[in-house]
């Protein structure tokens, strides 16, 4: 994309305090910003907690995902060993290794929209839909928050809970996405320090929970913050929660791993109303694509990692969370 296009368009609307949506790639190769006003008319509906431009309708009564054809074990373990033995060498401390899963959907696009329940949603033009947990910033006044999440575990589990939090892989991965997106906010804002940290949320979906950890991390901008949207954004992409530590290094090992562009999946999208910013991180993400339709799942690679346990949660996160 073009950097100076997109600081152009974006670094207006917030000096004018125009309302816009704005959507980012994970490759930063394409961006849409659009005044809000303006959303439904050209297909974008979007709902950050409750603030919506759509007109809901009866939940469907079956969301289902059947027939999954994830990527085949050999493959994934191909990709899992290129990130495992950097991880090693010490190119990198942590990566978030991703891949799509071919699914038959019971409902459109537009019907998973309207029922699934999460605080960030998003249909982009019967393209693709997503219903995202994770914030990416939320600004408020001069205060600049994040929630980076990691760590995920089957909520149905005894004990599930302690589990996530007691496991030290979790820890490790946790801590090493704390301490980036620390360093990240500091780029663009002071007294940056962590408010909360390691809290559980759960997440229910029609045939399972799950409970993943996140933490609050906070900073002070400038006051003159409205007139940088667009620089603020570009210093924090990609997000490090999705991509990993050192955040450079780690994009080149993923793309060397994956072998495909991960495109408007975990990248991100948000909304200014005038006066606050809230965005989330393009996650729990289904798209129809070449007449297939594809979920878009993955998870964090650490030094500790086992292959059969990342694989398995590639899949579990493949779920509807269902209101």
């Amino acid at each position: 994309m073009s950097e100076e296009l997109f600081l152009r368009v974006v670094n207006h609307y917030g000096s004018k305090g125009t309302p816009f949506l704005f959507l980012i790639d994970f490759e930063m190769e394409h961006f849409i910003a659009t005044k809000l006003k303006d959303t439904s008319k050209t297909g974008i509906f979007y709902d950050i907690k409750g603030n919506t431009n759509f007109n809901y309708t009866a939940i469907e009564k079956d969301i289902s995902i059947k027939n999954l054809q994830p990527i085949s074990k050999t493959k994934y373990r191909q990709a899992f060993e290129i990130v495992h033995n950097n991880i090693l060498l010490g190119n990198s401390y942590l990566l978030n290794l991703t891949f799509p899963t071919e699914i038959d959907l019971s409902c459109s696009l537009k019907s998973v929209f309207n029922s699934s329940k999460a605080p960030y949603k998003l249909l982009y033009k019967n393209q693709f839909t997503l219903f995202s947990p994770e914030c990416f910033i939320r600004i408020v006044g001069r205060e600049i928050f994040s929630y980076p999440m990691k760590g995920t575990i089957d909520a149905n589990l005894p004990n599930a809970q302690d589990i996530l939090l007691d496991s030290e892989k979790e820890l490790n991965e946790h801590n090493t996405i704390v301490d980036l997106i620390r360093n990240d906010l500091s780029i663009v804002a002071k007294k940056v320090e962590v408010t909360k940290f390691r809290f559980i949320d759960k997440i229910i979906a029609q045939n399972h929970q799950l409970y993943q950890a996140s933490s609050e991390i906070k900073g002070l901008l400038p006051e003159n913050w409205k007139k940088n949207i667009g620089n603020i954004l570009l210093n924090l992409l990609p997000a490090g929660s999705i991509s990993g530590a050192p955040k450079k290094k780690t994009i080149e090992i993923i793309q060397n791993a994956e072998k495909q562009k991960r495109g408007f999946y975990t990248g991100i999208f948000g909304i200014f109303d005038g006066k606050e910013l809230d965005s989330a991180v393009n996650i729990r993400f289904i798209e129809n694509k070449n007449g297939k339709t594809i979920y878009r799942s993955g998870g964090g690679i650490t030094a500790q990692s086992n292959l059969d346990s990342e694989y398995n949660e590639l899949i579990q996160k493949v779920y509807v969370p269902v209101n």
